[in-house]
C-alpha cells in the first residue's frame, strides 16, 4: 500500500469538516486493492445545532450505492447518533426495519438512503471510521487458519469479529462482543471473510492506519504466498498467431484475424443470453493472469467455492460457469440447473429465484469471460473477477481458498436489502425500465458523420454498445463514450474490415446489428461522360465494400440475438 495523503492538498480543508471526509474517502476509493465499484464505507461524527438551537451528535456515513472514488459531500447521509445508538440496543429487528428506522433518523430527507452498515459505524466510538474490503486482508481471512493468521500478523492491534452477514445481525454481534472491550486498545477491526476497519480521532491517522494495516497483510502474502499460474505476456494463441491482449488495451488498430475462438465466444454469449432471457455482453479477458487461472488443473473445484466478500454476490453470483471446451452449451445449461438446485436447497419458500445465468465464466485455454446487460455491468464483473482469481490462488498457496459456506452465500445473495439495491440499479431484468437495445452489439459503417453518426448515436441511446467504422481518423474521438468504439477503417480494404469485425466481437462478445451505411456520392454524370475511375470507385465503395463487410459479419450475425441487417442504399 502506498500512502497517498498529500499534506498540501489536505491543508485546503478544515480538519473537522465534511470536505476532509470526502478527501480521505477518495484516497481509499481510488485504490482497487481496497474497494471495488461502490464497496467500502466511511463515516465521521460531528456536533451540530438543529433548527431549535439544540446540539446534536450527527453521524455522516456514505450513502447506499455511492462510490468512494468519486464521492461528494452530498453523498454522505446525516443521521442522529442518539437514535442509532438506541436502535443498536434492540434485541432483534429485521434489516428492512433497521433501514426504515435509519431513514427516520436522517436530518436531511434529500440525502441518499443510509448504508446498511450505518448502525455499525454508530456503535464504534471513534470520530473517523474507514472500512474497506482490502484484497490482501480478505484473502488471508478466506483460509482455514484465517483468524489465527490475522492474530499472527497483527497481534493485539485489531478487534477480530467472526463472519456475520452485514446488517442488524452484524451490529448485534459487534455490540455484544464489545461490551467489556476498551476500544482504545485497537487501531482497527477485522470482519473475517468480509473486510477491515480502521478508526481514530483524526482523518489522517485513520487513513494512515488503514494503509499500514493492509500493507502488513500484503507483506505477509508477499513472503508466504505464491502466484505463478500466469502465461507469459507474449504468449501466442496457437490457432491464430495473435498475441494476447488485455481488455483495456484493445484498440481499433489491433489485429485479431477471424477464427474459431471468436465464433465460439459469440455462441457462449448467445447461450448465456438465452438463459437470462435478455441480451448480454460477453467480455473476454485472455491476459496472462486470466489464462493462467483458467488452465489450472483444479480450476473447476476452486473457482466455484465462493466470492472474496459477500458484497460481490450481487454482481457475480456465488461462482462462475466453468466451460467445457468439448460441450460449451451443455456446461452453461449445467450451471443454470446447478444454480436452480442451489436455490431449492437454501430457500425457505419466501424468496423468488433470480435468473439462472452466470455472470462470469472460466474458459480453459482462453481465459475468463464477464457477462453483463450493459458495458458498465460487464466491466464491473471483469474488475471483480481479476481480483478474485488472484485472491483464490494466493489463498490456495497459504492453506486453501476457504470462503464462507453455501448457507452464508445464499443469505447474502438473497438478502432483501440487496435485492432492492439490484432493482434500483437496473441490474435485474426489468421490462418496463430497460431500453430497447440494452445488451445488443451494433456495427455501423460510415459512422463519423451524417446518417451513420445519427444511427450510431440513436442505437447507443437505446442501450446498444456501438462500433463505428470510418475513414475519418477522428472517428475514435467522435465515438468515445464508454460502450462506443470508433475504428479508422477503409471499408474497401478487406483485411482492415476483417480486423474491425474481430475487434468488435473480441471487445463485446458478438454482433447483433449491422448498419451498412458507408457510401460515395459522385457528381452526377451521364453514362457517355462517366470516366472509368468514377465508375470503379462507385462500385468498390457502394457495392463491393458492403458485400465484403457483410461476408465478415455473417458468421457472427448467425450467433446474434435477434440479428438485424440494415442497408442504406
Amino acid at each position: 500500500m502506498k500512502n497517498l495523503w498529500d499534506p498540501k492538498e489536505a491543508s485546503q480543508f478544515e480538519e473537522n469538516s465534511l470536505q476532509m471526509r470526502v478527501y480521505s474517502s477518495r484516497l481509499l476509493g481510488n485504490n482497487s486493492d481496497l474497494v471495488l465499484h461502490g464497496g467500502g464505507n466511511t463515516s465521521v461524527k460531528f456536533q451540530e445545532l438543529n433548527l431549535f438551537g439544540e446540539e446534536e451528535e450527527i453521524l455522516y456515513v456514505k450513502g447506499s450505492g455511492c462510490n468512494l472514488a468519486t464521492i461528494e459531500k452530498y453523498s454522505f447521509t446525516p443521521l442522529r447518533l442518539k437514535t442509532l445508538r438506541k436502535l443498536a440496543e434492540m434485541e432483534n429487528i429485521s434489516d428492512v426495519e433497521m433501514v426504515r428506522q435509519q431513514q427516520m433518523a436522517m436530518t436531511n430527507p434529500d440525502a441518499p438512503s443510509p448504508s446498511v452498515e450505518a448502525l455499525l459505524h454508530a456503535i464504534i466510538p471513534f470520530k473517523w471510521i474507514d472500512h474497506t474490503h482490502a484484497d490482501a486482508v480478505v484473502t488471508i481471512t478466506n483460509t482455514p487458519r484465517g483468524k489465527e493468521l490475522i492474530q499472527e500478523i497483527y497481534g493485539e492491534r485489531l478487534f477480530i469479529i467472526p463472519y456475520v452477514m452485514p446488517g442488524f445481525k452484524l451490529v448485534r454481534k459487534v455490540h455484544e462482543m464489545a461490551r467489556n472491550v476498551d476500544w482504545n486498545q485497537y487501531e482497527g477491526m477485522v470482519l473475517l471473510n468480509h473486510g477491515i476497519f480502521s478508526f481514530s480521532e483524526s482523518a489522517l491517522e485513520s487513513y494512515t492506519r488503514m494503509i499500514d494495516l493492509v500493507s502488513l497483510a500484503e507483506k505477509y502474502l508477499g513472503k508466504n504466498a505464491t502466484f505463478s499460474s500466469t502465461f507469459p505476456q507474449d504468449s501466442v494463441h496457437v490457432e491464430t498467431g495473435a498475441k494476447t491482449v488485455a481488455p483495456d488495451t484493445v484498440s481499433g488498430k489491433a489485429f485479431f484475424p477471424e477464427h474459431p475462438t471468436l465464433q465460439t465466444l459469440a455462441r457462449i454469449r448467445r447461450k448465456v443470453s438465452e438463459i437470462r432471457g435478455a441480451a448480454m455482453l460477453a467480455q473476454l479477458n485472455n491476459g496472462p493472469e486470466a489464462c493462467g487461472f483458467a488452465n489450472l488443473p483444479n480450476v473447476k473445484e476452486i473457482a466455484t467455492r465462493g466470492t472474496i466478500t459477500s458484497d460481490h454476490l450481487i454482481r457475480t453470483k456465488p461462482g462462475p460457469a466453468v466451460l467445457d471446451p468439448e460441450n460449451l452449451e451443455k456446461s452453461l445449461e449445467n450451471f443454470a440447473s446447478g444454480y436452480k438446485a442451489y436455490f431449492e436447497r437454501q430457500t425457505n419458500g419466501k424468496q423468488t429465484c433470480l435468473d439462472c445465468a452466470p455472470r462470469w465464466g472460466v474458459w480453459p485455454g482462453k481465459g475468463t469471460v464477464a457477462f453483463g446487460r450493459n458495458i458498465t455491468e460487464s466491466r464491473i464483473v471483469t474488475d471483480i473477477v481479476q481480483h478474485t482469481v488472484k485472491a483464490i490462488q494466493l489463498a490456495e498457496s497459504i492453506g486453501g481458498w476457504n470462503p464462507v459456506t453455501e448457507d452464508h452465500l445464499f443469505e447474502g445473495e438473497y438478502m432483501e436489502l440487496q435485492q432492492k439495491k439490484l432493482s434500483n440499479n437496473s441490474l435485474l431484468p426489468n421490462e418496463n425500465g430497460s431500453v430497447e437495445f440494452e445488451g445488443k452489439i451494433a456495427l455501423v459503417s460510415g459512422a463519423a458523420s451524417g446518417i451513420g453518426l445519427a444511427c450510431a448515436r440513436e442505437l447507443f441511446e437505446q442501450g446498444a454498445v456501438v462500433v463505428g467504422l470510418d475513414l475519418n481518423p477522428d472517428i475514435s474521438n467522435i465515438l468515445s463514450e464508454p460502450g462506443m468504439l470508433g475504428i479508422e477503417c477503409d471499408v474497401t480494404d478487406q483485411k482492415a474490415v476483417s480486423e474491425a469485425v474481430a475487434v468488435t466481437v473480441r471487445k463485446f462478445g458478438g454482433l447483433d446489428v449491422l448498419v451498412l451505411n458507408a457510401g460515395t456520392f459522385p457528381v452526377g454524370q451521364t453514362i457517355e461522360e462517366m470516366d472509368e475511375q468514377t465508375w470503379s470507385k462507385s462500385l468498390a465503395i457502394n457495392l463491393t465494400a458492403p458485400q465484403q463487410l457483410l461476408q465478415s459479419c455473417v458468421p457472427f450475425l448467425k450467433e446474434g440475438i435477434d440479428p438485424a441487417l440494415i442497408f442504406m442504399a
